[in-house]
């Protein structure tokens, strides 16, 4: 409309010509436009001159809605995890990603971009029996195998469904930072310091669930970890919806807020994986390093014992 130059007033008045130029120019570029849709633009343009804004808001609507169906999609991949559900989740955090940053280049800024909607409620964890046994067993392998805490820095105590294997995570690493000694009781001793043996909570309680290590610390870790990245995921989707449903949330505001919501998403998960995962952080103890596992399948087993020598 505003590039097509309407003809004189006479012949515009006798005959649609200008709506039928303006059909033919933006049909191999709009080819869902029709003429009763055309003449709907027209008729609801009250200014001419104002154009860009209007072209503007539709953009700004397209936007909210596309920004949408890619939290809808990231949701879904972390509620129906197939194979490979880590895979799966940060493959659409980063078509997400990509389309915020063709968004945020595409859009003007402005001062105030913090999105003004409040925070959406994040998943309430679900003490799963499968989640509660991969806790149980990281935090008895952990304890038999202290060395390997070094790198594992990128697990969190809000990566764990149950607040008491939280807690004893978070028991564990301080004692390796100090560079104490670890077992299950220097372990239970850090953790009544803590004042966790209350409640009724007891010592044989503790004890009972460090007894049975299998395998690899970082193992473990990684199940931990990418039940908490599907956990992570789901509420950057409604966080993200949230925003996308407040009318008065600018464009500019959504790819603001969805950014950093994403950012945390993947950060942590390339840490366990990759070659970072090898670095300890400052602060820590030095110790020989073994082989980084670099997936959740290796070193999956109890490690190897050998065989019992005979008794003379």
């Amino acid at each position: 409309m505003r590039t097509t130059p309407p003809p004189a007033p006479e012949a515009h008045r006798s005959s649609p010509l200008w709506p039928n130029q303006l059909l033919a120019t933006a049909q191999p570029q709009a080819r869902a436009l029709t003429a009763a849709y055309l003449h709907t633009l027209i008729s609801l343009c009250p200014t001419d001159a104002h154009a860009p804004a209007y072209a503007q808001i539709v953009r700004s609507g397209h936007a909210r809605r596309v920004l949408r169906r890619h939290a809808s999609f990231l949701a879904q991949a972390a509620r129906v995890p197939g194979p490979g559900p880590a895979g799966s989740v940060l493959a659409r955090a980063d078509q997400l990603a990509e389309y915020l940053d063709k968004l945020v280049t595409a859009l003007p800024s402005h001062p105030g971009s913090m999105p003004r909607t409040p925070q959406a409620p994040g998943p309430v964890p679900e003490a799963w029996v499968e989640a509660e046994d991969d806790e149980r067993i990281l935090l008895a392998t952990a304890t038999a195998h202290p060395d390997d805490l070094v790198r594992m820095r990128w697990l969190h105590e809000g990566d764990f469904t149950i607040p008491l294997h939280a807690a004893l995570f978070s028991s564990l690493t301080a004692l390796a930072r100090r560079g104490a000694p670890v077992d299950p009781i220097t372990l239970l001793w850090e953790a009544q310091q803590r004042g966790l043996l209350r409640d009724g909570l007891g010592p044989a309680e503790i004890l009972d669930l460090l007894a049975h290590p299998a395998g690899a610390p970082e193992h473990w870790g990684q199940k931990v970890l990418q039940r908490s990245l599907l956990q992570q995921a789901s509420a950057v989707a409604a966080r993200i919806e949230v925003l996308t449903a407040d009318e008065a949330t600018s464009v500019h505001q959504l790819a603001t807020g969805s950014r950093r919501a994403l950012s945390a998403v993947r950060g942590r998960w390339c840490q366990a994986i990759g070659p970072l995962a090898e670095t300890p952080p400052s602060g820590w103890p030095v110790v020989p390093r073994a082989p980084a596992v670099r997936t959740p399948t290796a070193r999956a087993g109890p490690r190897p014992r050998a065989p019992a020598r005979p008794v003379r």
